[in-house]
């Protein structure tokens, strides 16, 4: 689901960074109890693997970015340099099926039922799981992130700092301009938000206005931003080591939990509410359910070396982790998720 970070999305955010470092003066909307950014965060690099991974491990090449598509059960895995996508099935028993892109993409996100939306150079691809085939929608830029929401509005996060709001069949309505960079887009309710990792920041988007709303700091190098059910925004700061939380309207951070060594790639599991992220320092997958208000570790799974990706089926609950090094796909079925083991 979350993963993929092109060449030029580093350098682009390196360059955020040394912006922000010089410029940057005290502001009413960050507290002074939160760390100080430094650069863009990036995964550890994972030690050799000495426990086993859980589950079952498909051989496979290097995996950048993973999503299950819900209504197909299809898993999709993108390689680390965005050009070549492999779809297989759910038991990982039968060949791959392999696409070329047009252009590198930087993310895989759930369209409607059956369809998975991809941004990739100058356009949003809209991939048919069925007849493995492309719709092409032009965007106003190079398309940076992507989500969709409930009403199938597609939200597209564009290069010089917009947000480009598309209608369901692809009609420009509305932009957002005046972001630092948009690298990853996260939908909750009626708020959407922006991750700039250049920045370490979030910014809540102004719809009234056409505007960016109100910005946090996002920990210390944040890497990845999804949201859950709930309508909270769940954040790896992976320089920090933690687990952020988020609610929006206005935006406020209500949780940060220390997880482990460079949490990197984050999935929610809807069926148990519980969200899970790999630690890509030691090369483990952890759980824990935020309702009390204090996340509580419910799972904790040795996985492939360098588990920079992770996604869960919402039917079945079986997550999947991918291994940028090419160590393999793993699967752990959700019954071996329970609460408690």
């Amino acid at each position: 689901m979350r993963g993929n970070r092109t060449a030029v999305s580093a350098v682009l955010a390196a360059a955020s960074a040394v912006a922000l470092l010089a410029g940057c003066s005290s502001s009413s909307s960050d507290s002074d109890a939160t760390p100080a950014a430094g650069a863009p965060g990036v995964a550890a690099t994972g030690p050799a693997s000495a426990a086993r991974p859980a589950g079952t491990v498909t051989e496979f090449g290097p995996i950048g970015t993973l999503l299950v598509e819900p209504a197909t059960e299809r898993v999709l895995a993108l390689d680390p340099s965005g050009l070549t996508l492999r779809l297989v099935g759910p038991d990982g028993s039968s060949a791959p099926r392999t696409l070329t892109l047009p252009a590198p993409a930087t993310g895989l996100v759930a369209g409607s039922p059956g369809k998975v939306l991809i941004p990739a150079g100058r356009e949003v691809l809209r991939l048919d799981i069925a007849s493995a085939t492309f719709e092409h929608i032009p965007v106003d830029g190079q398309a940076r992130a992507v989500a969709r929401r409930s009403d199938g509005t597609l939200v597209v996060g564009l290069d010089g700092g917009r947000v480009q709001l598309l209608d369901p069949a692809g009609k420009p309505q509305r932009t957002v301009t005046g972001l630092g960079t948009v690298d990853e887009l996260a939908v909750a309710g009626d708020a959407i938000a922006a991750l700039d990792l250049g920045q370490t920041k979030l910014t809540e988007l102004d719809l009234e206005r056409d505007r960016p709303g109100l910005s946090l700091r996002a920990g210390r190098g944040t890497t990845h931003v999804i949201s859950d059910h709930f309508g909270r925004l769940l954040a790896t700061d992976t320089s920090g080591g933690a687990l952020l939380v988020y609610t929006v309207d206005p935006l406020m951070l209500r949780q940060l939990f220390p997880v482990g060594a460079s949490p990197y790639a984050l999935a929610y599991d809807e069926r148990s509410e519980t969200v899970w992220l790999t630690l890509s320092g030691s090369n483990e997958v952890v759980g824990f359910d935020l309702s009390t208000g204090i996340p509580e570790e419910v799972g904790r799974f040795p996985t492939v070396r360098q588990p920079n990706s992770l996604t869960i089926d919402s039917r079945t609950g079986d997550m999947f982790v991918g291994s940028a090094t090419g160590d393999g796909l793993q699967r752990i079925g959700a019954d071996q998720r329970k609460r408690g083991q």
